[in-house]
């Protein structure tokens, strides 16, 4: 009799190790970092500009996070915080699933539909699986969490259809004119505007692309040495012709220019970064490392910094396409100086407001609000394209030097910085009071409201 209880108590505890090393190789938040990096570097290589690089990553991480949450009651769908999002599939009760496993394959499925070319993320997923097999997941926990998978990644692409992504790829081009202070090409491509109607692309937390508007940009005018805009103009040149050593790593380190043309002479190539919404990807990578969050927490931390970054680009681009604002280097050329470069390369879309001071101001909300102010880290994002790194106190912090490399590289005025910040900021805290995806438990409720 002892022998057959303790037989069986041999293959409980082997059953439970067996269980606990599949576990530990799927739920390693750090492999779910790698997944999301393997995103960034598909987008990186096919030039995705950084709006259309913020999409590829909300719906990927939106499905895999709605994949935590059918296995972790802690955490809030997002249909219903979301308006117009569905409810999305849940696991049948008693066909064992891992969950982690379950959220990678759905970042990568969407990951894969959302991005090109065709099939470019499927050998990673292949690699997942066989990651799981490896560890000693059962066929059958294997088999579920796949079809679990498909289930919310197919939710969730169905309802990503419906934003207005497919309409707006036929939509007319900008339409460039002689108007005095409204944007135009510029060096070295002399590119058209890229995204002119990003702002029709459906929000997910903002009420409609203008929810968070800015106010007017300064009055043009180039001819009156004395008008703001021209005050403005000349700052840009001044701080450009004489940039630190300091200066020039900020805006390098912030270019995240994801098609820079280089011109020399008569020769023509292009390099690549991280886009702005690659690289705030990239920081939650770093400080949910650092914070050693576990796998959902990490999973929650990106789906809600990309939900920001999206809703950011699209109410950026509602304000550049409004007020079409000129960029310092075409006025500065024009007016004052034809042979003058800004220390980094100009995008091709309007000025008014900073695209990166937005986005990257709405990211820092969100991410201060989970993991806290005064959260010191190091950017380590850039080494890989053969710029240093830079460390912060906070992700407020980074959030201003990220808006400030713009001034530094010449290609913003002040006044694109200033209010792309607080606008960013208003639509990150937006996303923070109503995305409450993290539920509090009830003991933490209980206590709030005694003290």
């Amino acid at each position: 009799m002892k022998s057959t209880w303790a037989g069986l108590s041999l293959c409980v505890l082997l059953i439970a190790c067996n269980q606990k090393e599949y576990t530990i190789a799927t739920g390693d938040p750090l492999l779910y970092s790698k997944t999301v990096k393997r995103l960034n570097d598909i987008v990186l290589e096919n030039n995705f500009p950084p709006m259309i690089a913020s999409r590829n990553y909300v719906y990927a991480n939106i499905a895999a996070y709605e994949c935590i949450v059918s296995g972790d009651s802690t955490y809030h769908t997002l249909a219903g915080l979301v308006k117009h999002m569905p409810a999305m599939p849940k696991a049948v009760a008693g066909k064992p699933v891992d969950f982690s496993l379950a959220a990678l394959l759905a970042f990568t499925k969407v990951g894969n539909a959302v991005t090109f070319p065709e099939g470019s993320m499927m050998e990673y997923y292949q690699d997942l699986l066989k990651k799981a097999e490896d560890a000693g997941m059962p066929e059958e926990t294997i088999n579920n969490s796949k079809l679990f998978s498909d289930e919310v990644a197919n939710a969730v692409l169905t309802w990503s259809k419906k934003d207005n992504y497919a309409q707006t790829r036929s939509a007319s081009k900008y339409t460039v004119t002689d108007e005095e202070g409204r944007w135009v090409p510029t060096p070295p491509m002399y590119a058209s505007a890229i995204e002119a109607h990003w702002m029709e692309i459906r929000p997910l937390v903002l009420d409609s692309a203008n929810t968070c508007m800015a106010v007017r940009p300064p009055k043009y005018n180039m001819k009156d040495s004395t008008s703001d805009f021209y005050k403005s103009a000349m700052e840009v040149k001044k701080i450009g012709d004489s940039l630190t050593e300091e200066e020039k790593h900020i805006a390098d380190f912030w270019d995240d220019n994801p098609f820079n043309m280089n011109v020399h002479g008569h020769v023509m190539f292009a390099t690549k970064k991280f886009s702005p919404p690659g690289h705030w990807m990239n920081i939650v990578g770093i400080a949910s490392q650092k914070a050693k969050s576990d796998f959902n927490a990490t999973v929650h931390a990106y789906t809600k910094t990309a939900i920001a970054l999206f809703d950011g680009f699209i109410n950026c681009w509602d304000e550049k396409f409004r007020s079409n604002v000129v960029r310092p280097e075409t006025v500065i050329n024009k007016y004052i100086n034809p042979d003058w470069r800004p220390h980094i390369q100009t995008p091709p879309f309007p000025s008014y407001v900073s695209g990166h001071s937005v986005v990257s101001a709405a990211a820092a909300e969100v991410l201060t609000d989970i993991y806290g102010d005064n959260f010191s880290y190091t950017d380590t994002s850039e080494l890989e394209f053969g710029i240093p790194n830079r460390s912060f106190t906070s992700f407020r912090q980074a959030a201003w030097e990220a808006s400030v490399s713009r001034l530094f590289g010449g290609i913003h005025y002040r006044f694109d910085l200033d209010e792309g910040n607080k606008v960013g900021k208003q639509l990150g805290e937006m996303v923070v009071n109503r995305l409450r995806m993290k539920i509090k438990s009830t003991e933490t409720q209980l206590s709030k409201k005694t003290n």
